[in-house]
């Protein structure tokens, strides 16, 4: 365990979390017993994975747990009456189950409705956020959404100091009605998967719009990422400092209060004074490290899941290729916080959008148009990590709005990486061109690429667009370029004697080079200058 987390930890331990936890998720004063969240009616349980089923009771109180026809005793601790108990897997099935919850004393719970199929949790910023409720007239899509074996679970936005045990939400199965303020683009991947499946898909959605990578990722994250953990230091370094300006601001708290009770006790009652200002919490900050992990995500690790997906990058799109070690660190920590190895993780590479950066300072020195590249690089270099893919959607942007709306596309692109890796559709093309390697034939380069699938294409029937080349002096012009079977060819009159190449090396780009299944190529260079 890192210093920083023992050092987090250590500050739980001595009570120090005041006032942003409350009460907190032990257990209750009754003795009830009492489920999470996430764990309710109309839930869908994910198939062939063992399901675990927690929640709290009094402390050493007996708990009994009926699911399935399986049957699972256990004693809620004695420190803080947490419970949890472990059933075998089961296979998806269009038989709704029921779930009962016995305590030793107070009523059994009956959890209705619960199906099993396939969990997938959708997380990210604001193009994540995005709902049917922010276009400005309805959607036919969203009339059409009586989909009663497609679940949804809504997870509000909060911040935390520290891991929170649950959420304030419930599944809803999905309606015109429960639809509307969901994610898009996690709707139109579940629903692909609902239909090719024919499975009950349940899909889990956490995002928050303008958030940076940093308060996603937990602390284990950071932890086994050397280059991301001065970031977490520095925030439990701000904790501290919170905490000792807190703690000095105490007795003025205190005499505050005691003026105050003498005044209201007066007759007539005297007015109270304004109280004394507390120190800004760190953690009250969504940008912060590990506050949505904590307050979103964190209640959700226990219950069982096959993937997740993730479309976010705009906050970070200043970090260059840094971003590619932030991405490693949150999705390390995700799988760790899971335990569940290394599952399938996609995301969605950024559109191409007019940022107009005015006065901003990006974090590395490059051209303003070059800022967003440097993160399509990063994120195309994540898939470095095993069991990721990524979404291309260049040809699908609105360089005047950083929110395209087609969100159908993003959706069903995502979900064939899942069609092709997870659901056994081992033929199917679930990615656009990406460079593989190039070589110089005098004065052409000649590009290969991995994802060909039936063909390189231009996708709209013209010249391929948006290729520079370079020699030795490093100057990219406008370059020439055509299909050549498997592979590109590029030129420029004006560069005898070529040494790279980019594409779609600008935050305006919108290329035209894809394969014949309709999937956009992916930004690249072939040089590091």
């Amino acid at each position: 365990m890192s210093s920083s987390i023992k050092r987090l930890a250590a500050f739980a331990a001595a009570g120090l979390v005041l006032g942003v936890l409350g009460p907190g998720p032990a257990a209750p004063l009754a003795a009830a017993v009492r489920l999470p969240a996430v764990i309710g009616d109309h839930m869908v349980l994910q198939q062939e994975k063992p399901i675990a089923i927690w929640g709290w009771a009094g402390k050493g109180e007996a708990v009994t747990v009926l699911l399935a026809g399986q049957e699972r005793k256990t004693v809620a601790s004695t420190v803080d009456g947490t419970w949890r108990v472990v059933f075998d897997a089961l296979k998806a099935g269009d038989a709704p189950l029921e779930m009962t919850v016995r305590g030793a004393t107070g009523p059994a719970l009956a959890v209705k409705d619960i199906l099993v199929g396939e969990v997938w949790v959708c997380s990210g910023q604001s193009n994540m956020e995005m709902s049917f409720a922010w276009l400005g007239m309805p959607s036919p899509d969203v009339l059409r959404a009586g989909h009663p074996r497609l679940r949804l679970f809504f997870v509000p936005k909060r911040t935390a100091d520290m891991p929170r045990d649950d959420v304030e939400s419930r599944w809803a199965a999905c309606t015109p009605d429960s639809v509307r303020t969901f994610s898009m683009v996690a709707y139109y991947f579940g629903l692909e998967l609902h239909r090719r499946l024919g499975v009950p898909v349940g899909l889990i959605d956490a995002s928050w719009g303008g958030t940076r990578i940093e308060p996603w990722t937990p602390p284990i994250g950071f932890a086994a990422v050397p280059e991301v953990k001065p970031l977490l230091d520095a925030q439990v370094d701000r904790y501290a400092g919170y905490k000792a300006a807190l703690a000095k601001s105490l007795p003025a708290i205190e005499a505050w209060a005691r003026d105050g009770r003498k005044a209201l006790a007066a007759r007539p009652p005297q007015p109270v004074g304004t109280p004394p200002a507390l120190p800004p919490n760190p953690f009250d900050n969504p940008q912060a490290p590990t506050t949505l992990y904590n307050g979103m995500i964190h209640a959700l690790t226990p219950f069982a899941i096959r993937g997740a997906i993730w479309y976010q990058g705009e906050a970070n799109r200043d970090d260059g290729l840094l971003y590619e070690t932030k991405m490693a660190a949150l999705i390390q920590g995700w799988r760790t916080a899971w335990g569940l190895g290394d599952f399938p993780f996609y995301y969605v590479q950024l559109a191409p959008y007019d940022y107009g950066y005015g006065g901003e300072k990006p974090v590395v020195d490059v051209p303003d148009y070059q800022r967003l590249p440097l993160i399509w690089e990063a994120q195309r270099n994540a898939l470095r990590l095993p069991n990721t893919g990524m979404a291309v959607v260049t040809d699908i942007a609105n360089l005047r709005d950083i929110h395209p709306t087609n969100k159908r596309d993003v959706g069903y692109r995502l979900s064939l990486w899942a069609r092709a890796n997870v659901y056994g559709e081992k033929t199917l093309v679930c990615s656009g061109p990406l460079y593989r390697s190039m070589s110089v034939d005098g004065t052409l380069i000649r590009l290969s690429f991995d994802n060909v699938g039936g063909g390189l294409v231009s996708n709209d029937g013209r010249t391929l667009t948006w290729f520079e080349i370079a020699g030795e002096d490093r100057v990219f012009y406008k370059a020439e370029a055509e299909i050549a079977g498997d592979a590109v060819v590029v030129w420029s009159p004006r560069v005898a004697s070529p040494r790279a190449v980019r594409f779609g090396w600008n935050d305006l780009a919108v290329p035209n080079l894809a394969n014949r299944e309709g999937l956009p190529a992916s930004p690249f260079r072939t040089d590091n200058w």
